[in-house]
């Protein structure tokens, strides 16, 4: 016979279980608001990981691990009297019925709007509207609330799209590659005169417009990278096995042999 599904109301029971002083989880009990942090951060990689591999059996329960990290911080939120879970659906659902005039008409879920919209004007108020709410918080400059504790890549990635707002941008994609190319000369300088200061900082350039770059290109640099990294981590994988099958291993060949192994692992992944 098959149960019957579980609720969310049921999800939350299961969260007031865990965090129950007298016969809850110990481990959940010893839990904060900045303890669940690392684990939310790792639950949300490890969802986008598994999309990266179409893996959808996984992706249903990694999205299950990301929900049960909005719970857990609801809970807490709950018993220090700060906000509950139903708080947390409310200001959402508000904010995306605000935030998509363009399809709830008259600020209802079930209005309907008259008329097309391109993707263009859906871009322009929806930055309309952001600024708005920024001044509503007090934070009047356009980068005002860029997290600082975004990961290095999307955050370069969002202050340059949150400037380009406002025209600071380049026109197209010609003069994006010429300043990264000229960020390289000047890291190759800085090189050449041994200044390691330097030599940080302009790595940091090349970095950054190596992002703009990607852009520009319609890429995420995010994703660009994390994927050339699995693919750099396959192919390793495979210089490895096909030294281990001569019974050799990588520490024990030269520059030449490394290189001749990473031609055939290419060869074998492409």
């Amino acid at each position: 016979m098959t149960r019957q599904r579980y609720s969310i109301n049921d999800l939350l029971r299961v969260m007031e279980r865990l965090r129950d002083p007298e016969h809850g989880c110990p481990w959940d009990l010893k839990q904060s608001f900045a303890t669940i942090v690392p684990s939310t951060l790792e639950e949300c990689y490890e969802l986008a990981h598994a999309i990266e591999e179409q893996d959808f059996e996984h992706v249903a329960e990694e999205l299950g691990d990301v929900l049960f990290q909005v719970i857990f911080y609801s809970q807490l939120g709950r018993e220090q009297n700060l906000f509950e879970f139903e708080q947390v659906v409310d200001t959402l659902v508000e904010k995306l019925v605000r935030r998509h005039p363009h399809v709830f008409a008259r600020g209802e879920i079930e209005g309907i709007v008259d008329g097309d919209i391109s993707e263009d004007d859906v871009n322009a108020n929806w930055e309309a509207i952001k600024q708005q709410e920024r001044g509503e918080r007090d934070q009047h400059g356009i980068l005002a609330d860029v997290p600082v504790a975004l990961p290095a890549l999307p955050r370069a990635q969002k202050l340059q799209k949150r400037a380009s707002t406002v025209g600071f941008d380049w026109p197209d994609v010609e003069p994006v590659i010429a300043k990264l190319e000229e960020e390289i000369r000047e890291l190759r300088s800085a090189l050449e005169a041994d200044r390691r200061a330097e030599i940080e900082e302009e790595m940091g350039d090349v970095l950054f417009s190596g992002v703009n770059l990607a852009r520009h290109l319609k890429v995420d640099a995010e994703t660009s990278l994390r994927r050339a990294s699995s693919k750099f981590e396959h192919r390793f994988r495979r210089m490895e096995q096909l030294a281990a099958d001569t019974g050799e291993h990588l520490t024990e060949l030269d520059d030449a042999a490394l290189d001749a192994l990473w031609e055939r692992a290419k060869a074998q992944l492409t």
